[in-house]
């Protein structure tokens, strides 16, 4: 099949993205790459009308900006109603980005990451609705939608209103890396938290006194992966991963204790548990549970005392999965196809937008954007 590419201004949409890397906007710190994204698509032609932000920031847990914003493009042809969706945030290694051209990649300095998760498609987003209004090409209706705090769980696709893809046939959610690579399908995941409160004595004049809750935590964190529970999970054909991501003190990620002479009374765990199946994520984390229980009865003071050991978990995001003959699928790789690339289906370990955009019924996968190394300070964009 010919090459078939669309006529992209390349030097608009490489400048619009070296803009957005730019600007701030870790999870939960939305507003200004929002605005920029706006302001971009009325230059564009787009009225105001038709671009707009949800409520989710009132009904997301934690502090949040703004909603999820989200641009209305009616269709010039027939056809079904399509969503293309990313994300606005980055992660807090982000902060400060300072993105250059280096030969054929956009990179860093080095020192934080870059933020190609995803301001690569933020603006791909903008950039599709230059081509279309600028080469007035035929379309079908499309919205277009840009989430908030998906790098903290999430949290923007959660509690979006789903009202926003009502009547779609079909989501690409642009959060990809190689470009013949279509994301068909994530895992889920759960989040657990432990408070651990043992008994402070001094570690030097009487030990004995005190129930260290950092034995406990490291007990049964040893526990857990004896029983088979830790990092990558294996059970018969089932599949799953785990992390011990924070072991912290009385105020959340800080250092467990404040003394090298007194026995630490109190320890704070959180972890995540992941898998293609719901029911084996929570068979994990149930025997994360029961290492804790059990590391809990374990450590004792000279009378006999014992820490108290609070274990609660939450379910995060729902796995999905999609077929390779599912009509959405086959769009997409006649799309790849017509581009001369060789598609090919591939499943995440991480969770993505489309985790709840499946589970608000509309077909979902993930595109490219041209991401590299991300989480690190060697990130680049192609």
């Amino acid at each position: 099949m010919g090459k078939s590419i669309p006529p992209v201004d390349v030097k608009s949409a490489q400048d619009r993205l070296m803009r957005y890397l730019g600007i701030e906007g870790v999870s939960g710190q939305e507003e200004g790459i929002g605005q920029a994204i706006v302001a971009d698509l009325k230059a564009l032609g787009v009225p105001a009308s038709a671009i707009g932000f949800d409520d989710a920031h009132k009904r997301i847990p934690l502090p949040t900006q703004t909603g999820n914003l989200y641009v209305r493009l009616p269709g010039t042809r027939g056809g079904k109603p399509m969503v293309f969706a990313t994300h606005m945030d980055v992660v807090p290694l982000c902060a400060g980005a300072k993105p250059k051209v280096s030969g054929k990649k956009i990179v860093g300095d080095g020192t934080p990451a870059l933020g190609g998760d995803s301001r690569t498609g933020c603006a791909v987003l903008v950039s599709l609705v230059e081509t279309l209004l600028k080469n007035n090409l035929p379309h079908p209706p499309i919205t277009l939608l840009f989430t908030v705090r998906e790098e903290s769980g999430l949290q923007g696709a959660r509690f979006m209103d789903p009202k926003i893809l009502k009547g779609a046939s079909v989501c690409f959610n642009v959060d990809s890396k190689t470009p013949a690579g279509l994301i068909t399908g994530a895992v889920g995941a759960e989040r657990w938290d432990v408070e651990i409160h043992g008994k402070a004595a001094h570690a030097g004049v009487a030990p004995e006194k005190g129930i260290s809750s950092t034995l406990v935590a490291s007990i049964a964190i040893a526990e857990a992966r004896r029983g088979g529970w830790f990092g990558k999970v294996v059970k018969g054909k089932q599949r799953g991963t785990s992390n011990v991501g924070i072991f912290g003190g009385k105020d959340g990620p800080v250092a467990a204790g404040n003394a090298t002479n007194v026995v630490t009374d109190f320890v704070y765990v959180r972890g995540e548990t992941r898998s293609p199946e719901a029911k084996f994520a929570s068979a994990i984390t149930a025997g994360y549970k029961a290492a804790f229980t059990k590391a809990g009865k374990q450590v004792k003071d000279d009378k006999g005392g014992t820490a108290k050991v609070k274990f609660t978990s939450r379910f995060e995001y729902p796995a999905f999965g999609i077929k390779d003959d599912a009509p959405a699928v086959r769009h997409a790789k006649r799309a790849a196809e017509s581009m001369g690339l060789k598609p090919v289906t591939m499943f995440s370990n991480g969770g993505l937008d489309a985790n709840w955009f499946v589970k608000y019924g509309v077909p979902t996968f993930i595109i490219v954007s041209g991401k590299y190394e991300i989480y690190t300070v060697h990130e680049y964009v192609n």
